[in-house]
């Protein structure tokens, strides 16, 4: 008769694609039944690219198969929802571009087929409603969580823009600021499992409150050339170490101007200082955005550049690819 720790043994032979010896000593299956000949066991596949998945379920047949008192093998495969997550889009101060970054990097993720929304956390001074095209739209609520608003480039939103008139200063101390983030959050985001959060410049409560309730998969610092923004950055950098959350990289905005008559490229901001930061604190370098006044054009008018073709919207694409392999790679 076959014994259970007999396939047991024969299962920990297949090593675990994460590691921590074979696949029932590291948990990644369970101990095998036996019944009438039958050998069955659950294999927990969270983490796996379809690829690993194949191959273990061809391993453990293949291994289980040289058993001749087995006649069938079944293998029921499960994997823990992936939660929702946060990329938070920061700056070490304002006037960086920081929202225009989430805003195209929104879209473009959502062009390469991702669902997204939007978060724009800067509960003072919110700017997404103008760049996504979605002023004057209010929010509607049902059991007491807000609906996103949402928008023709296919990314719902939320705001404080929307929940204010226009024009209207909201002059709320750090703990109401809080609550105000924890609304948009714990909205009602249907299918999204990736939320771009556009949050305010600095180091200050918003940031805080996030971090210690709804703690982003990853950061992304956004910064121009010049030296000034760069220690802002590294401020921003700092915060999100302290608090281990992972730095996705850094992008270059405002690097490099063509002249629309007589093509001469400057920079104005400088030219490399993200990138050369990025290596030397070790951290990715993501991409660079050019000082284009045609993507200020498109932003005020409420068409980000990501929606459409051209030099700025592969920029944003690129980063958009960046970010994605970077998700990936955190689902291995």
């Amino acid at each position: 008769m076959l014994e259970t720790n007999t396939l047991i043994a024969l299962l920990d032979t297949i090593a675990d694609p994460r590691g921590g010896g074979g696949l029932v000593s590291s948990g990644r299956a369970s101990a095998p039944r036996i019944s009438d000949g039958k050998a069955s066991l659950i294999l927990d596949v969270t983490g796996l690219a379809a690829a690993e998945r194949d191959a273990l379920d061809k391993a453990i047949h293949a291994a289980i198969e040289t058993l001749p008192e087995v006649t069938e093998i079944r293998v029921a495969m499960t994997q823990e929802k992936v939660g929702r997550r946060l990329i938070a889009v920061a700056s070490g101060k304002g006037g960086v571009g920081k929202s225009t970054l989430a805003a195209n990097l929104a879209v473009a993720l959502a062009r390469l087929g991702r669902r997204v929304g939007l978060i724009d956390a800067d509960i003072y001074g919110p700017s997404q409603p103008r760049l996504m095209d979605s002023e004057g739209a209010r929010p509607t609520a049902k059991d007491q969580k807000l609906d996103p608003v949402p928008t023709r480039f296919g990314v719902p939103m939320l705001s404080m823009g929307h929940l204010v008139k226009p024009g209207q200063a909201v002059a709320w101390r750090g703990p109401m600021a809080g609550n105000a983030l924890a609304q948009l959050i714990d909205a009602d985001w249907g299918q999204c499992d990736l939320l771009i959060v556009d949050l305010p410049p600095g180091t200050g409560d918003v940031q805080l409150s996030m971090i210690q309730k709804h703690k982003p998969a990853g950061a992304i610092i956004v910064s121009t050339p010049q030296d000034l923004a760069l220690i802002d950055a590294t401020r921003a950098i700092d915060l999100f170490n302290q608090s281990t959350v992972p730095i996705i990289g850094l992008v270059e905005n405002m690097a490099g101007y063509q002249c629309p008559k007589c093509g001469e490229i400057s920079d104005p901001f400088g030219h490399g200082g993200a990138e050369a930061a990025a290596k030397q604190m070790g951290h990715a370098f993501l991409g660079r955005i050019p000082l284009d006044i045609a993507i200020r054009s498109a932003s005020d008018e409420g068409t980000p550049p990501a929606a459409g073709d051209g030099p700025a919207a592969a920029a944003f694409n690129a980063i958009a690819q960046s970010l994605i392999t970077w998700l990936d790679n955190q689902e291995r």
